[in-house]
């Protein structure tokens, strides 16, 4: 695609529409490589509980909203997934659930939690991130985009899958895979994680 086609835009904000149309969900029966991004990359999941509001929420969308996931891996500011829907349901609206709901119960958590020294800091960004955004609320907390990848060889289901397993491993967290709990790397050794993925043949 040229970027010539989009008339009376500069080449900035062509190259902008062209690489968010890129990563969009078009095919609704296909699996995909999903990253969804906390604004500014912050930080914000090095407390538990704001990893547990993020497992659960999986857990709810896989069991009542019609979300597959195959695969994911929770890091400190940014989440990969490998997923699809359910027949009847669409990935696009499961995720725009997802976000908003973990968005609001997180920010509430942070407006709560007494230990959080960060709170000022953290909510000065998402609201900053807000104000700018007329799709969202009060706060911005994730990224607009998902960055799908459609995944449609075996080849490239298993390049994402080590990937995505192997995140923490190349952060220095931990040594092995399947010792990192917010991930779904224990399931394919043969154990059970926090969340109840659907293992890839």
């Amino acid at each position: 695609m040229e970027l010539s086609i989009f008339k009376g835009q500069n080449s900035k904000t062509a190259k902008q529409h062209f690489m968010s149309s890129k990563y969009q969900i078009t095919d609704p029966d296909g699996i995909y490589f999903l990253t969804s991004t906390i604004v500014d990359w912050v930080d914000v999941f090095t407390r538990p509980q704001y990893k547990i509001i993020l497992v659960d929420s999986l857990n709810y969308s896989i069991l009542n909203k019609g979300l597959v996931l195959y695969a994911y891996v929770l890091m400190s500011n940014h989440l990969h997934m490998i997923a699809s829907a359910r027949t009847g349901f669409n990935l696009s609206d499961i995720l725009r659930d997802f976000k908003k709901f973990t968005s609001k119960r997180i920010i509430s958590s942070i407006k709560k939690e007494p230990s959080e020294s960060r709170r000022k800091w953290l909510l000065n960004i998402f609201c900053s991130h807000g104000k700018h955004n007329p799709n969202n609320w009060n706060y911005q907390f994730w990224q607009q985009s998902n960055h799908a990848v459609l995944l449609d060889s075996n080849r490239m289901i298993d390049q994402r899958l080590d990937y995505i397993h192997n995140n923490p491993v190349k952060s220095l967290i931990v040594d092995q895979s399947e010792n990192y709990i917010y991930s779904s790397a224990i399931d394919y050794c043969g154990g059970k994680g926090l969340v109840n993925i659907t293992l890839l043949d």
